[in-house]
């Protein structure tokens, strides 16, 4: 019969041998991996000369546009619009950038949080000096420590990093909502100071027109120097608001290159589409509560918030259970071969980790009531453009009105002209008249489109849904997440 001591003798020294090979292996293996440093400065001048050679002409651009769905036959484009401005700041835009690094780092988050635990080795070296002939001066030992996670920790923590994870990819596609409601904003803003110029250009040529008159009549005794210099002083205030617009006129063009993220040299040679006005008809009426619900961005980014810390709760709560460490080793000691195994685990059976819970579902709770005042928030907002909408309508109707009645009465005035019943002064203060009401026009239109801008924001959905830029963004924003 093979006694105990036998087989201690034969199989300790081979579990030992076996343990030391696959500690060596492991590290050798690992040693392979290893990753070099690689420096990756910064250069401000190299930057800003990139920056300076952005080209929405170019080709890069170009099939970006036919990756995401532009016809063909509208390019080269022609007319730069709400739509392709977006897809201009989308492409070129360095913030979108930003948001697209911050998404991959939480997706290698997944992929790190996934990741089981590491065994761990240990050794240790001894030497006695003990006179004692029987015994062996060296001692030595190699154990391996093999962590065990329990309550489905590891799972948890995934689906954690999954919920927050998707947050900032919805993130990506609310920053571009963002540059698209920026654009949206800035086209309204040029295309009724476009209107503004022509009329006040109009206007200062009718002023100059009366000035005229006046100082033919001044100087044939005809009127006073107090009417003349009236007139005159109109005339300045008429040129300085032309001025005013003018410059105003490049303001607007740098904004909107800021908000595209190109040069300003580059968006003044695009031709721009400041028609950008959404049909009436196309506008809402019902149901608004339950389209933004359904659609914001932002309401989607605090659900998955919500999870994150639902998930976060979770795993305090799981780590009321200990996880466990199993720690086989063998071991030489002063001429003895020693096996063992240990078992070791934290004592948090003892506090239950209630502090880390109580904590967790504050939290929970705190992501809970920032929901509901951002829910409650988007129906009153959706509340509010709706009815800005609305009265934005009858008051450009109003406006619509009385212009019509004001050009029949001009066209009256003309007809009294042609009888020799009116001279030229009183038929072109009856034009100043008509170019006054055309400004209001002018203002209610562009209140109106300020109020669709508005709406549209508050529900952040396109208010035409033609599958055009503005749409992608809410309803398939990986595409607009991925590389160039």
């Amino acid at each position: 019969m093979i006694k105990h001591s036998q087989l201690k003798a034969y199989y300790l020294p081979r579990l030992f041998r076996t343990i030391a090979l696959a500690a060596c292996f492991s590290t050798v293996l690992a040693g392979c991996s290893f990753q070099k440093y690689v420096a990756k400065p910064i250069d401000p001048t190299t930057n800003a000369a990139k920056f300076e050679l952005k080209d929405p002409s170019g080709k890069p651009f170009t099939e970006y546009l036919l990756n995401n769905g532009y016809a063909v036959d509208r390019l080269p484009v022609q007319q730069w619009g709400l739509d392709e401005l977006t897809y201009c700041a989308l492409f070129f835009h360095p913030s979108l950038d930003v948001a697209r690094a911050q998404w991959r780092a939480a997706q290698l988050s997944e992929t790190r949080v996934a990741q089981r635990p590491t065994p761990m080795l240990n050794g240790n070296l001894a030497h006695s000096d003990d006179p004692d002939p029987t015994k062996k001066p060296f001692a030595f030992g190699l154990s391996i420590d093999l962590p065990i996670e329990t309550a489905n920790k590891r799972e948890i923590r995934i689906e954690n990093a999954q919920h927050l994870s998707e947050a900032a990819k919805l993130e990506i596609a609310q920053l571009a909502w963002q540059l698209r409601n920026n654009i949206a904003q800035t086209l309204t803003e040029y295309e009724f100071n476009e209107a503004q110029l022509r009329l006040v250009t109009a206007e200062e040529l009718r002023r100059d027109e009366v000035v005229s008159i006046y100082q033919k009549r001044v100087s044939a005794g005809a009127a006073s120097n107090v009417e003349l210099s009236n007139a005159k002083l109109q005339l300045q205030t008429v040129s300085a608001t032309v001025n005013a617009a003018q410059q105003n006129k490049l303001i607007l063009l740098s904004r909107l290159a800021s908000n595209i993220g190109l040069p300003l040299a580059k968006v003044a040679t695009m031709s721009l589409s400041i028609d950008h006005k959404r049909p009436l008809d196309n506008t809402p009426s019902t149901d608004l509560q339950a389209t933004a619900l359904l659609n914001r961005l932002d309401i989607r980014i605090a659900l998955e918030r919500y999870a994150a810390a639902e998930a976060k709760l979770k795993l305090e709560i799981a780590g009321q259970y200990p996880d466990i460490v199993i720690s086989p080793g063998a071991a030489y000691e002063f001429g003895d071969n020693i096996w063992s195994i240990g078992l070791s685990g934290l004592l948090s059976l003892l506090n239950k980790n209630k502090v880390a819970i109580a904590e967790a579902t504050m939290l929970r709770e705190v992501e809970a009531a920032q929901f509901e005042a951002l829910q409650t928030k988007v129906i009153l907002d959706a509340n509010i453009a709706n009815a800005e909408l609305n009265q934005a309508k009858l008051v450009l109707e109003n406006q619509r009105r009385l212009l019509a009645q004001q050009q029949s009465n001009t066209q009256r005035m003309q007809r009294k002209l042609a009888a020799g019943d009116i001279d030229r002064l009183e038929m072109t203060y009856a034009k100043l008249e008509d170019i006054n009401v055309e400004k209001n026009v002018a203002i209610a239109n562009f209140q109106l489109n300020k109020s669709l801008d508005q709406l549209e924001n508050t529900l952040q959905k396109p208010l035409v849904d033609n599958g055009a830029a503005g749409s992608k963004i809410t309803e398939t924003p990986i595409k607009l997440e991925g590389e160039k």
